[in-house]
């Protein structure tokens, strides 16, 4: 159970190993009888739908371990990025993505995921250079003065879109979108709790940081909403 990258990692070995043959031999005889099947793509579906067996039964024992869930989340979207980048399986076919999508599996996905932002969220908040920009130093890279932790801030949340943007269905979407604007709020009161403690020096060092802080997440939140 704790090391689903092993049989991910095959199926993607027996995907790759058996391109060749699947195209110069197998794809030819399919073409001559006038078939319009994929070898190869056939091939890829077909070991798919095996993981997609072993992940439906070893899912439900793991479920509340939150570090071998979050193992197996993380080595899943691995396995589908290369599966869909490299391999070139179609969006169509049946996918990893719909068991991670399955109603229990997916309030966990959303708990653990919810877990671990606050967990980061405190850690960056207590880290020293929490309100120092990482390009103090360079004045054409840090016109905005970027404190470290807004910046470490607005990379967690692109890094969960990154994870949940595959999600089959605009649902489930919009339940891990409902989770970020949560976690927004929740940074815009940790922001407003410090802020409080600073207002004896509004022109002080920490107080300008938030400052600079909000204008700078207001402003890539701006550039997002274009995002669909």
């Amino acid at each position: 159970l704790n090391k689903p990258e092993w049989y991910l990692t095959q199926v993607l070995m027996w995907i790759g190993n058996h391109a060749k043959f699947l195209d110069d031999k197998i794809q030819p005889i399919l073409d001559k009888a006038g078939s319009s099947v994929n070898a190869g793509l056939e091939f890829s579906r077909a070991l798919v739908m095996l993981i997609l067996e072993k992940l439906a039964a070893d899912i439900p024992c793991l479920l509340y371990d939150d570090t071998l869930f979050c193992h197996l989340v993380d080595e899943v979207l691995l396995f589908e990025r290369e599966l869909y980048s490299v391999h070139g399986y179609l969006s169509s076919f049946p996918s990893c993505m719909h068991i991670l999508s399955e109603e229990s599996c997916f309030q966990r996905w959303l708990t653990v995921e919810k877990k671990f932002a606050l967990q980061k969220m405190d850690s960056m908040l207590s880290s020293e250079a929490a309100w120092i920009s990482q390009y103090k130093d360079i004045t054409d890279v840090d016109e905005m003065k970027v404190p470290d932790c807004a910046e470490t801030f607005m990379t967690l949340l692109l890094v969960i879109t990154d994870r949940y943007k595959n999600l089959p269905t605009a649902s489930r979407k919009l339940q891990f979108l409902a989770l970020q604007k949560e976690l927004v709020d929740d940074f815009r009161i940790r922001l407003t709790q410090v802020m409080k403690e600073e207002t004896r020096a509004s022109l002080g060092f920490r107080y300008c940081a938030i400052l600079n802080a909000v204008n700078y997440i207001a402003t890539v939140l701006a550039d997002w909403a274009d995002n669909v």
